[in-house]
Parts: structure tokens; sequence; C-alpha cells
């Protein structure tokens, strides 16, 4: 028996007026995994418990089997198992997002953030970007100070360490839920409830500053990444060819390290995880999976879906259990792009589930797939939500007959689960 995952980053919606009121997902055309829905189970399931963050970090936990009340330390340090980025004990990790700020002389608080991602800058140019700073005498001193390293990586998700770290009390705000909004009341600022000390994060050699005076560096940090960045040559490079400047960083999805039950244990088999993003490739690694890379595989819509789809064939013949993630649908919705939206959703059915169920079929294989989105990223917001996504599991040795289609309002009629770490046994049939 072969087990299939296939997860569509918050591809999942609301209601969509320029649609007719129709979400994404029952707009788009997807007729295979329709027709998966239509003799499979559909329903809805909760992968964002509150009060943790409805995001990916959250969601994907869920999603590979791991409660997130119970093992969810923060984004980055997932991230870092991906990136074979080392975390010792004190260490503390956060997200170091490429964006866009409001160009102009008005005062760092008073720009907007434009792109989370800017521009979804990757390769050289982003690698380009983290070197200018850490190049840069006083970028370099006042990251020393703060003891922490931030490694160049060729996308826009940089991630940094901060040894002896203390984040306990400091509000961090992801700014792909903020665009378009001044940054000033985004900035990472002490909580209103008193700094305590001890908390996760926390190291002997720093608790005994206010949690003020620690989220002052961040924000720090920050101001002076802008001075820097805006006129940089690579910006201004950027800027000549028509695309979106790399003028600030954005820190954000702190954490410390974590270790998650090994897979094999938990379910009998091993198995390979096929994505773009560390945070999917890290939680992968962490329960005990291979992470496979494909070249061109972006993130964005103009990923390498052929690449993916063989990727992730070739692991079907080799391991009982693979995970293949699609970002596309996310990163088009934080854009802003609808029309991109809906044509990752599209590609998502004809260029990778269709081929491979069909490659399955022919080759005589049983298998059970799981189809969901992680979380709901909203049109009407370009950020994400945390009610229930709808699943789809799909047995190629039955048929529910139960007729219909897979979007959220066909999610809602069906079984409702309110732990969204659960649906992976069901997958496993285990319950």
């Amino acid at each position: 028996m072969k087990y299939f995952l296939v997860i569509g980053d918050g591809m999942a919606d609301n209601p969509v007026p320029s649609l007719g009121n129709r979400t994404p997902l029952e707009y788009a055309k997807h007729p295979v995994i329709d027709s998966l829905a239509a003799r499979g189970e559909v329903g809805s399931v909760v992968n964002c418990p509150k009060p943790l963050p409805a995001g990916s970090e959250t969601a994907i936990l869920s999603i590979f089997g791991c409660d997130p009340l119970k093992y969810f330390t923060g984004r980055s340090p997932m991230e870092a198992a991906a990136l074979g980025i080392p975390l010792r004990a004190g260490d503390a990790c956060y997200r170091c997002n490429l964006v866009t700020m409001e160009s102009g002389s008005m005062p760092y608080e008073e720009k907007r953030i434009l792109s989370h991602s800017a521009g979804s800058i990757s390769g050289e140019d982003a690698k380009g970007v983290v070197l200018a700073l850490t190049a840069d005498p006083e970028f370099a001193a006042a990251l020393r100070k703060a003891r922490m390293e931030i490694p160049p990586v060729p996308t826009f998700r940089p991630l940094a360490v901060q040894h002896e770290g203390d984040f306990s009390g400091i509000r961090f705000i992801p700014p792909h839920d903020h665009l378009g909004e001044k940054c000033g009341p985004l900035l990472p600022q002490a909580e209103a409830a008193p700094d305590a000390a001890g908390t996760p994060g926390g190291a002997a050699g720093t608790s005994h500053r206010s949690a003020a005076d620690r989220a002052a560096v961040f924000t720090g940090l920050q101001k002076l990444a802008n001075r820097i960045l805006e006129h940089h040559p690579l910006n201004d490079a950027r800027r000549a060819a028509g695309k979106m400047p790399a003028n600030g960083i954005w820190f954000w999805a702190e954490g410390t390290a974590l270790e998650l039950p090994d897979f094999k244990e938990e379910y009998g088999c091993g198995g390979a995880v096929v994505s773009a993003v560390p945070i999917c490739h890290g939680i992968g690694v962490l329960r005990g999976l291979e992470m496979v890379e494909v070249e061109g595989a972006t993130g964005e819509i103009d990923t390498n879906f052929e690449g993916k789809m063989e990727a992730a064939w070739r692991k079907l013949n080799e391991f009982d259990f693979v995970c293949l993630h699609l970002e596309a649908p996310d990163e088009c919705t934080h854009n802003g792009d609808l029309p991109g939206k809906l044509q990752s959703i599209e590609w998502l059915d004809s260029r990778l589930v269709a081929p491979l169920v069909r490659r399955m079929d022919e080759a005589g294989m049983e298998y059970r797939i799981l189809l969901l989105s992680d979380h709901k990223t909203l049109t009407s917001t370009r950020g994400h939500d945390g009610d229930p996504v709808p699943y789809l599991i799909f047995d190629s040795r039955a048929d529910t007959g139960r007729g219909g289609a897979y979007n959220e309002p066909e999610g809602l009629k069906g079984p409702m689960e309110l732990h969204g770490h659960r649906l992976l046994r069901k997958l496993f049939e285990m319950e």
C-alpha cells in the first residue's frame, strides 16, 4: 500500500465577490481531484489550534501527525533543520524575511510593507542582500553585539540565529499578514504582559534585560538594514529591471530547537517529502523523512511542476509514504494574484495529481491519498486564517459513492476533525 499526502498550501479561502461569491477551490477546474472526492471522503479539519499562529508552521506540523499544542516551539527552528543550521542549547532562531518597504524620506515607522518576499527575490540576488548587510561594518558590528548570525540563502527566507537569545515577552508579527500597512505598530515590541524570565527562548546571560530593551535590538537592526539597502547597487539594478527592491529585513517566527517523534516508528514505514520550502522539509527531516529538493522548484507559480511530479513518482517507487507540497497557491494569494491562485490550483490537479494517479493506476498500485490545504489564505486580506479547511481521503480499493466535489462547502458537509494531527492516522487506517 502506498500512502500519498498532497498539500496545496493556502489554497483554501473564503468566498470571493469577483468569483461570484465562490471560493477559488469552487471556481477553479480540478476534475481529477473532484473525481477522487466523488469516490472518497471529504470533510473539514482544524490544523491551526488556538492560540497558535494560523500558518504553515502550525498547520503542517499537524498534518505530519504532531500535535502543535505539544510540539510547537516556533517556525524558524523547523526551517533551520531543513537548511542544516545547527541550534545548540540556549540558541534562539528567527525568520529574517527579505522584504520591500515603502521608499521615501518619511520615518521608518511610517513606511508600509509592500512585499513580504521582496517580489519573490531568489538566487544570487537574495544571497547578495544578506552578504551586503554582513559586509557593512556598522551592520556587522550590530550583529556581533546581538550575538546573531544570518547565513545567506538563495531565497527571501534567510534565518537568524541568536546565541544565548531571549525572546520572552517580545511580540513578533509576520509581515505577510500586514501587507500595505505602516510598519510602526508591527515592529518587535514588548508584550503587555510582564516580562517572564525563564520562558522558552530565555537564557541566563540576557534575562536581566527588559523585553523592551531586547525588542529594540531587532527594531534597530531592521531600521539599519533599510538605511543600508535602500540605495544599494543591487536594489538600484532590481528597480531598473522592473523588480521590487529588497530594501529591508523583517524578524518573526521566533523559536527554539525541538525534537519530533520518529515517523517510521509511529506509522511503520519511511518516506520522503517533495517541497520547495524549508518549513515543510524541516518538519519532515525532524520526523526522519527524506528531504527531496527539485531543481527549478521555486515555491512560486513558476515552479518546476514536472520535476516535482517526477520526483514524487520516483519516491513512491522507493517508499510507501510520500508527501508532495505545493507552495504556489499561498504565495499567489500573498502577492494579490487571484488569477495565479486559480491557475496554481488547476495545475496542482492537471500537472501533479492527475499524472501521478494515472501512473499508480497503470502500475497496479494500491494507494490511499490525503489531499488538503494546510490553512486558509484569504484573497480579501492576503493573510492567513485558521478556520477549518477541506480534506479529501481516497482509497483506490473502494468507492464510497458519495459524489460531489472537493471544496470548502463540500468539506463542511462531511466529518469535522478538530485535531488535525489525527488525520494522518486516518490515512494509515489506524483509526
